[in-house]
C-alpha cells in the first residue's frame, strides 16, 4: 500500500492530521498535474501552477469529506477539482471584463483579443465536456483526465480499469465529438 493510500485511509478513519499529511505527500504530484494543465500558457492566462494547486487544496478543505479509497481515485478527483478551479477563474475574469468594478486599460488590442480567445476556449471546452458527459460519461472522463488533468494513457487506463488501447479509442472518439461540438 502506498503512502497516499495509507493517508487516505487514516483520513477517512477520522485522523485530523492525515489530511494535511496527505496533501504534503501529494504536493509534488499535484504540482505535476497543474503544470501539465497549464504548460501551454495560453489555456489559462490568470493562474500559475502553485496558485492552481493551492486553490484546489482550499476546495478540498472546504468541500468536507473526501471519498477516495486509493491514489488513483484521489488524483482523478484532484483533476476534477482543478478543472473546476480553472473554469471558475475564467468565469470570474470574464465577469470582471463585463462590468466589474474596475476599468481595464489595454495597451495592445492584439493582447486583449488573444486573452479573451483563450478564456472563451476554456469555457467552450467545459460546456462541450458537460454535453459529452450526458452522452457518454467514460468518454468525458477520459477527455477530462487528458485535457484538464494531464494524465497519460497508461495512467487513465489504470484509473478507469480498462486497457490502454480502450483509452486510445475513447480519447480519439472524445476528441472528434468535442471538435465537432466546438465548431
Amino acid at each position: 500500500m502506498t503512502q497516499l493510500t495509507e493517508l487516505l485511509g487514516r483520513m477517512q478513519a477520522g485522523d485530523s492530521g492525515a489530511r494535511d499529511a496527505l496533501f504534503a505527500a501529494a504536493y509534488p504530484d499535484l504540482q505535476r498535474l497543474a503544470r501539465a494543465r497549464l504548460r501551454d500558457g495560453g489555456r489559462n492566462t490568470v493562474m500559475d501552477t502553485s496558485s492552481l494547486v493551492h486553490e484546489s487544496y482550499l476546495r478540498f478543505v472546504t468541500a468536507g469529506e473526501l471519498r477516495a479509497e486509493d491514489r488513483r481515485a484521489f488524483f482523478a478527483y484532484a483533476s476534477q477539482v482543478m478543472r473546476s478551479v480553472i473554469v471558475n477563474s475564467v468565469r470570474e475574469r470574464i465577469a470582471q471584463k463585463r462590468g466589474g468594478d474596475w476599468r481595464p486599460l489595454t495597451l495592445s488590442t492584439n493582447l486583449a483579443a488573444n486573452l479573451a480567445d483563450a478564456e472563451d476556449t476554456v469555457l467552450r471546452v467545459h460546456e462541450a465536456l458537460e454535453d459529452l458527459e450526458q452522452a457518454d460519461p467514460r468518454l468525458a472522463q477520459v477527455a477530462q483526465m487528458r485535457y484538464f488533468g494531464g494524465y497519460s494513457e497508461r495512467e487513465i487506463a489504470e484509473t478507469l480499469g480498462v486497457t490502454e488501447r480502450t483509452v486510445q479509442r475513447d480519447w480519439e472518439k472524445a476528441r472528434l465529438i468535442l471538435a465537432a461540438s466546438l465548431r
